[in-house]
C-alpha cells in the first residue's frame, strides 16, 4: 500500500443518485409547513449539503425551530420510503467490490444522511458488509466535524483518502489533513471541484476505479 489506509466514500452524488426521494421528501416537509414545493432542479442543486442547510436556502423567513421541524418532517416520509428511491450509479457496485477485494486499503462512508437512513441504503443494495463504518450526519454537524472524530478515535488514519461529489467534501478533507477525489457524476461540477483543488477528478466508475487502484499499488 502506497498512500491510503482507508478510502472514505460521500454516498448521495457518489455511490447513489438520491435525487427523486430527496426532492419528494423536501416538498413533502414544505408543504406540510405552508410553503409551496420546489423544482427538482433547485433542490438537486443542493444535494450533498446538510438538511438544515438545504431548507435555509429553499425556504424563506424561517427560525431554527421551524427547519428542525421541517428536518423532522422530511425524515418520516424518507425513512418510510424515500430512502428506497435511490438509485445506484451504473459501475459503482464494480468499484466497491473489486476495491473491496483488495487488501490495501478499507472502505468506509461519510455522508450527511443520519447513520440509520444511510445504513438502509446500503442494506438496500447490499452493500452493508463492504464498509467497515458509517459516519452519519446530524444537524448542525458538518462534515469535516464528522471526519475529525473519525481521525481522534482512529477509526481512519491521516493516510486516509475522501472521495466524493460536492466542495464540501473536499474542504472537509483538506481541513483534516486528508487526501481528497472528486467524482463528476454528481451533483457537483468540475468546475466546484476544481475551485476546492480536489486531488484528482474521475468522469466515470470505472475511471474512479482505476485510480485508487493505483494508488493502492
Amino acid at each position: 500500500m502506497r498512500n491510503c489506509s482507508k478510502w472514505i466514500f460521500d454516498l448521495d452524488g457518489t455511490i447513489s443518485d438520491p435525487s427523486v426521494g430527496i426532492s419528494r421528501s423536501i416538498n413533502y416537509a414544505l408543504v406540510h409547513h405552508g410553503f409551496e414545493e420546489c423544482s427538482r432542479e433547485q433542490i438537486s442543486s443542493l444535494i450533498g449539503l446538510p438538511l438544515d442547510q438545504m431548507y435555509y436556502r429553499l425556504a424563506t423567513d424561517v427560525d431554527e425551530r421551524q427547519i428542525s421541524s421541517m428536518v423532522d418532517k422530511y425524515r418520516e416520509r424518507y425513512l418510510e420510503i424515500g430512502f428506497s428511491e435511490n438509485v445506484m450509479y451504473d459501475g459503482m457496485r464494480e468499484v466497491i467490490d473489486e476495491l473491496h477485494q483488495l487488501d490495501s486499503c478499507d472502505l468506509g462512508i461519510c455522508t450527511s444522511k443520519r447513520n440509520d437512513i444511510a445504513e438502509k441504503i446500503l442494506q438496500m443494495f447490499g452493500l452493508t458488509d463492504y464498509f467497515g463504518f458509517v459516519s452519519g450526519g446530524e444537524v448542525g454537524i458538518s462534515k469535516s466535524q464528522q471526519l475529525a472524530v473519525l481521525l481522534e478515535t482512529s477509526v481512519i488514519s491521516g493516510r486516509s483518502m475522501m472521495i466524493g461529489d460536492r466542495s464540501v467534501d473536499i474542504l472537509a478533507a483538506h481541513g483534516n489533513g486528508l487526501q481528497s477525489t472528486g467524482v463528476l457524476w454528481g451533483y457537483g461540477s468540475r468546475r466546484e471541484l476544481e475551485e476546492v483543488c480536489a486531488g484528482h477528478l474521475s468522469d466515470a466508475p470505472r475511471e474512479l476505479l482505476g485510480y485508487l487502484n493505483a494508488q493502492a499499488r
